[in-house]
Parts: structure tokens; sequence; C-alpha cells
């Protein structure tokens, strides 16, 4: 008799422990804390791709001459300004890392309008947010568009081309040619840019979906934005993994 009380008082006592149930840790609710542990994988994924090519781009010479004598070779790993320096609708002309630097800006700007959308989602506001994640699916949107017009150019490649030992000449770039220099520059521009504007891909198709859900009050019904907020730390995650890829590619 006396264990069956014990028992019954135990399992009525309130559930007040951080980890005991029926409460939400670090004040972070369940789908929160999963897309946290998502974008930790994820994070691992992209610092494993980056370090490989930190890896390989050591493993190759630098060119040393003067910049202005810079020619492309398979002898050494090119110099970022000398590969992407072209603009749209500025063709013949030098703009070392301008067309990137605006894409970076513009992935900068679309994750400010994403922290817009959330903070109208905390006021309930429908209207804000609706207003700013339509602005954050333009932003997104028209990264992909710049991504997309880069390799064109990268896999077209410039007139002048790339003379090789045999005497003949390749223009642009694929997986197992590259007039830029070495092939395996071409193969991870293409491997790292291409995995992450997939994630851009999937962040617009997710901000799609919130825009439909609160266009048609979905959030509203439920009394909260948490939805949006979740896929905002989706979203910013890709801002600040482009700032990583920026820098291997464009800067080092």
């Amino acid at each position: 008799m006396s264990s069956t009380t014990s028992s019954s008082t135990t399992l009525d006592r309130p559930k007040t422990g951080t980890w005991d149930g029926g409460n939400e840790p670090m004040k972070a609710s369940y789908g929160k804390l999963m897309m946290w542990f998502f974008l930790l994988s994820d994070t691992f994924t992209f610092a494993a791709f980056l370090t490989t090519y930190g890896l390989i781009r050591h493993r190759h010479l630098a060119y040393i001459g003067a910049h202005d004598k810079f020619v492309f070779s398979n002898d050494y790993w090119p110099i970022p300004d000398k590969v992407f320096n072209a603009f749209p609708f500025f063709h013949g002309i030098d703009l070392p890392l301008a067309f990137v630097a605006l894409m970076t800006m513009i992935l900068i700007l679309s994750s400010v309008t994403m922290v817009l959308a959330v903070e109208a989602g905390h006021r309930m506001d429908k209207k804000d947010v609706e207003k700013w994640l339509l602005w954050t699916i333009l932003f997104g949107s028209t990264f992909l568009g710049c991504q997309a017009w880069e390799w064109t150019h990268f896999i077209t490649g410039t007139e002048a081309g790339l003379t090789l030992y045999d005497g003949s000449k390749i223009f642009g770039a694929n997986l197992t040619v590259n007039q830029y220099g070495p092939p395996l520059f071409a193969d991870l521009f293409f491997f790292i840019t291409g995995f992450h504007g997939t994630h851009v891909f999937s962040g617009i198709v997710l901000l799609i979906i919130m825009f439909i859900m609160a266009v048609n009050g979905a959030f509203q019904k439920r009394g909260h934005y948490e939805m949006v907020e979740k896929v905002g730390l989706y979203w910013h995650f890709v801002d600040l993994v482009w700032v990583f890829v920026f820098t291997f590619f464009y800067l080092v």
C-alpha cells in the first residue's frame, strides 16, 4: 500500500526539469532544435568540402609573377581576380570580382528582409510577413540567376582560351578541362558552388511555401509564425556559408 502511494506521488509530480519532458530545453521548441541539429550537420558537410578545397589548393603551385603579367596555365593555381572579372553587358572590360560582390550584396540583403519577416511574425503582422517574404524570395531568385550567369560564363570561357603544350586550344571549363588552370579548380568550383546553389534553391522553395501559407492565413490560425522563424534560420545559414565560399574561391 505504501509502495503504491509512493509511486502515485512520483508520477503526479510536476515536471519542472529542463529535460524532464513537457518542457522546451533552452527555450527552443522541438522543431527549432531539429532545425539546429540539421544545420549543424550541414555545417560539417560544408566544412569538409572547404577543407578539401584548401588541401588541394595547397598541393598546387601558386603564381608568383607580377599580377599584370599573369596568364592562365595548368602549371599553377589561377588568381581569382583574373578568372572572375566579367560583368553582364560589359563585355571585354576588366572588373575583378565586381559581379560576385554584387551577388554577395544581394544575398546579404535577402538575409535582412528575412529578419524583417521573422520580426513581423512576432508582431503577428500578416501583411508585413507576406511583404518581406516576397522580397526575400525576389533577392534569393536574383542571386540564383546571377549564379547561373556566372556558371555559363565560366563554362563558355574567354575568347583567348588556353593554348596547351601540343598547340591545341581549349575554351572554358568543364569537369575534365579548364582554361583557367588545373582541372581540379573547375571541379571544386562546380561542386561546392553548385551544392550551395542547391541549398539556395531549396530555401526559395521553402520560402514560397511559407508565403502561400501566410497568404492563406495558416499562421494566423495557429497563433504564431514559428515556421517562418525556422525557415529563417535555414536562410541565414545559407547566407553565412556563402561568406566562407566567397572567401575560399574569390579572395584566397
